[in-house]
């Protein structure tokens, strides 16, 4: 398989890039469902953690030459966080969903939610 590295926007400008720690739990899902959110609403486009985790080469380039990048975490371990500083990178904004009110086995990937994280994080991705 072939790695195929391309703008898709006119703007020829670098991406917004989100990573979500897609985990297991119910604020994993949340986080990760919310990225695609962002994504669909044009506000950054969801990237590969796993890539990142891999150092697969193209991941790590595409993620070096991000205009931002945004990092969201369902709970306070911050898996996607450290999954990034392992990597070199440290110029991110973070996200953790605990912050804004949103807690592990309670809080559902339904429409309000992912509606609220997807707020939250549109927000802290222009600051």
């Amino acid at each position: 398989m072939s790695e195929k590295h391309s703008c898709s926007c006119a703007c020829g400008g670098a991406p917004k890039l989100i990573f979500a720690c897609s985990g297991g739990a119910d604020v994993g899902a949340l986080a990760d469902q919310a990225a695609r959110k962002l994504t669909r609403d044009g506000v950054g486009r969801m990237f590969c953690l796993a890539g990142i985790g891999g150092r697969v080469s193209g991941i790590i380039t595409s993620t070096e030459a991000a205009a931002s990048v945004l990092v969201i975490d369902g709970c306070p371990l911050n898996c996607a966080k450290k999954t990034l500083e392992e990597a070199g990178f440290s110029d991110f904004v973070h996200l953790n969903l605990m912050e804004v009110g949103f807690q592990k086995g309670e809080s559902p990937a339904n429409e309000e939610n992912i509606e609220n994280v997807a707020k939250v994080a549109a927000a802290r991705m222009t600051m």
